[in-house]
């Protein structure tokens, strides 16, 4: 009881301060993804689905070593991931997919010379998909991600009607977005498609906490014992969901790289989320709520 009374008193004292902590991350988010897309053109790294190109799984009889395989892509290609599907319960493994944005004639002589046999449709599965077609499929998921985050800050706006409250709610669920963005391109993630969709799917994530934050303190009497209600009932929802989500992506990631990079995506968003709710909209809030009934 003691250890969380002096943990509300040290908050109370300081909670101006602590915003300085995710301002500083905002900063240096959006000041690295500016940076990245003066180099690369883009906010995120694409793999084939977005970039188009080729896709060859290979079903080989004998495991293939992957080190290996990537020293000789390195010196073929200018461009490639390599990902490896194995059998979750015995490690065994299963297939292997190579990437690249070059033609499939030439991934698959490269491949071919690598593993000194030719491919054919018993042992390997290719896919090829034009840029024209993938471009096309990108602008419309980004086109998305924007609209869907518009429409989430009029909803926010139209439920509060108050201005502050409602853009600590947006700023929140903004930082969010931009800081987990941010660390996935430091992670080296090539963003799929399905990684775009992850991110539509963080944006409902990260404004839960905060609609819940903000109705609490704003209908509430007691400030304080809202905001610590608020906080109890928020943070458990959220490790409850890191803690289902890390479970799912230790099973899932062996064998199913799309699922995994969702999971990856959203649980990096629900870390970040931690930090932007109960520090930048819980101190927000904090603060207005506190001039306001000083104006009193």
């Amino acid at each position: 009881m003691k250890i969380k009374q002096n943990l509300r008193k040290t908050y109370n004292k300081n909670y101006k301060r602590l915003l300085l902590i995710p301002a500083i991350l905002l900063v240096l988010s959006l000041g690295y993804l500016f940076y990245f897309y003066t180099v690369t053109g883009d906010f995120i790294r694409k793999d084939v689905s977005l970039t188009g190109g080729t896709t060859i799984t290979l079903f080989p009889e004998t495991e293939v070593n992957l080190n290996n395989l990537k020293t000789t892509l390195e010196g073929s290609l200018p461009d490639f991931t390599v990902r490896e599907l194995s059998n979750f319960r015995t490690g065994r493994q299963e297939a292997v997919i190579v990437e690249s944005s070059v033609h499939s004639d030439v991934l698959r002589d490269v491949l071919e010379d690598f593993l000194g046999y030719d491919l054919d449709e018993g042992n390997s599965n290719i896919e090829f998909t034009g840029s024209s077609l993938s471009g096309s499929f990108y602008k419309q998921l980004r086109i998305s991600v924007i609209l869907s985050f518009i429409l989430m800050a009029i909803v926010v706006f139209l439920i509060f009607r108050t201005f502050i409250p409602s853009l600590a709610a947006v700023l929140s669920a903004f930082a969010d977005i931009m800081m987990t963005l941010a660390f996935v391109n430091l992670l080296g993630i090539r963003v799929s498609s399905a990684g775009i969709i992850a991110f539509l799917m963080l944006i409902g994530y990260s404004v839960d906490t905060d609609i819940m934050l903000t109705t609490r303190l704003l209908k509430r009497r007691g400030r304080e014992r809202s905001l610590t209600q608020a906080f109890k009932t928020g943070i458990t929802m959220t490790l409850t969901s890191i803690a289902a989500i890390s479970v799912a992506l230790f099973i899932t990631k062996s064998f199913s790289d799309v699922l995994g990079q969702i999971l990856t995506i959203i649980l990096i968003g629900l870390v970040f989320d931690i930090l932007n709710t109960w520090i930048t909209n819980a101190s927000i809030l904090k603060w207005y709520l506190e001039r306001k009934e000083a104006r009193l």
